[in-house]
């Protein structure tokens, strides 16, 4: 699959995502339910989520390293967010390569589609710095995509996220949010602690034992979430 077709299919997935939890028309801001839909917010609260990876705080565990795996899987949760406002954005636009192609011709996508970095490369308090450019980025009503693609492109190939890696993460991701829902996520009755492990922790071991489709991948966390009900 080239690299602007992996873009349009991870559109397509999350529009899919979003109509089945949210209902149609969610790109006005409001969803089926009620509830108001705001995704900046989502992207920075995700970005918080991703300082926590680091140890930043001057008080406790002061030399601990990153937690790489949980990286990778903020990195994704924040481009699921991303993806979400740039179609809120773009309502009325159902056609997905010129949505793609937009992306695919912006700053830094060329860089991202080749070998990431390694994490330890980097002092933490840059790639922190750099979380919280996007944080600034969504704050504000107005939205720069442009400004938005090339920090996030930037700050995932530091993390050792490219576009292989995000397009890997992001199917199974999206695997797994589906799951949560089916499986009473909105309502408070998912369990998200599998005895003793995180779900994003299974997801992470699930899809290292090997390449699987979105099919097998909820097969087999439908296997586990039985076994420990």
């Amino acid at each position: 699959m080239k690299n602007q077709e992996k873009i349009k299919h991870m559109l397509a997935m999350q529009q899919r995502l979003n109509d089945e939890t949210n209902g149609t028309g969610w790109e006005n801001g409001i969803t089926k339910d009620g509830k108001i839909i705001n995704w900046r917010r989502c992207i920075y609260m995700e970005c918080a989520e991703l300082i926590e990876s680091f140890a930043w705080k001057h008080w406790k565990n002061i030399n601990a390293n990153p937690d790489e795996d949980n990286v990778k899987i903020e990195i994704i949760d924040i481009w699921h967010f991303i993806m979400s406002l740039f179609l809120a954005e773009h309502r009325g636009v159902a056609n997905f390569d010129e949505l793609s192609a937009e992306i695919a011709a912006s700053t830094l996508f060329g860089d991202f589609c080749k070998e990431p970095f390694a994490l330890k490369n980097y002092n933490q308090y840059e790639i922190i710095n750099e979380i919280e450019m996007i944080i600034h980025a969504t704050s504000t009503p107005q939205t720069n995509f442009e400004s938005i693609l090339k920090l996030f492109f930037g700050l995932a190939l530091k993390c050792g996220v490219n576009l292989e890696v995000l397009f890997e993460g992001y199917i199974a991701k999206n695997v797994l949010n589906k799951f949560r829902q089916n499986h009473g996520y909105k309502e408070g009755r998912y369990k998200k602690v599998w005895d003793g492990k995180e779900d994003n922790t299974v997801l992470c071991e699930i899809i290292a034992s090997g390449p699987l489709d979105e099919n097998e991948i909820y097969a087999k966390l439908e296997k586990i979430y039985k076994e420990i009900k």
